[in-house]
């Protein structure tokens, strides 16, 4: 173990992924979600695929638990059953995907779906009809798709409830909880496939303390009546990691 933690303290990049990870749990505090698109991209350009989704699951278990707590009796329960099993049902099918992608094509897809995802809210372009069961049940189905594909599962459950006539506070907290139960449900997946391994879960810990501090701390900030601005600046930091990840000065 002593190797295996000074493999881990000593491989290069570390210091990125710390503020990678502090910066995402500060945004997810405030904002409910972006931990996975603002870490993902930095970490796809130093880790590989199944390594980062590993760091993600360990990191984002123990750095949302402060808040799952105070977030649970706000969520609406019905609708992430439903979530939930879409997403048992697609993200066996993307973590299969994922398994033919090259390092570079899945940093690439991880940059182009967070750029995407940022362009999806800015321009308002969300679902406008009835939230009903089966939409739901089909958005928990690509979230667990395209998660497994990018790490990437928030998306289509955050246009999902950008729509939502629910208060700030629940589409908060809804989204929140869902995000940590995909954890668990993605950890469950690896460790079947057999891909949960040692390196990378050891990253994820080491990570957790500054993703914890970051959810604390926006947490801390967060105020509904500021929902608007809590929005650009998650915007803003989650652009600037995506591009990042694409390398277009190069």
């Amino acid at each position: 173990m002593p190797d295996l933690l000074a493999e881990v303290l000593g491989q290069p990049g570390l210091g990125w992924l710390i503020g990678a990870a502090l910066v995402a749990g500060t945004v997810r505090g405030f904002a409910g979600f972006g931990t996975a698109l603002i870490f993902a991209p930095v970490a796809a350009q130093i880790l590989g695929p199944f390594e980062v989704l590993t760091v993600i699951l360990v990191m984002d278990l123990l750095g949302t638990l402060p808040n799952v707590a105070r977030a649970w009796p706000m969520a609406d329960r019905a609708d992430l059953a439903r979530l939930m099993a879409g997403s048992a049902i697609c993200l066996p099918l993307g973590l299969l995907a994922l398994g033919y992608v090259a390092p570079e094509v899945f940093r690439t897809t991880v940059g182009v779906v967070a750029l995407a995802m940022v362009a999806c809210l800015v321009l308002g372009l969300r679902y406008q009809g009835r939230l009903g069961p089966g939409l739901v049940l089909g958005t928990g189905g690509a979230s667990g798709l395209l998660g497994g594909v990018s790490g990437l599962a928030g998306p289509p459950v955050i246009l999902l409830y950008m729509a939502s006539p629910n208060p700030a506070g629940v589409v908060r907290a809804s989204t929140m909880i869902y995000l940590f139960g995909y954890d668990l449900l993605l950890g469950a997946v690896l460790a079947v496939k057999g891909v949960l391994v040692a390196a990378p879960v050891l990253t994820g810990l080491v990570l957790a303390l500054p993703n914890v501090l970051g959810n604390l701390f926006g947490a801390w900030l967060f105020r509904p009546e500021f929902e608007r601005g809590y929005r650009a600046v998650a915007y803003i930091i989650i652009t600037a990691s995506a591009l990042s990840a694409l390398r277009i000065w190069e």
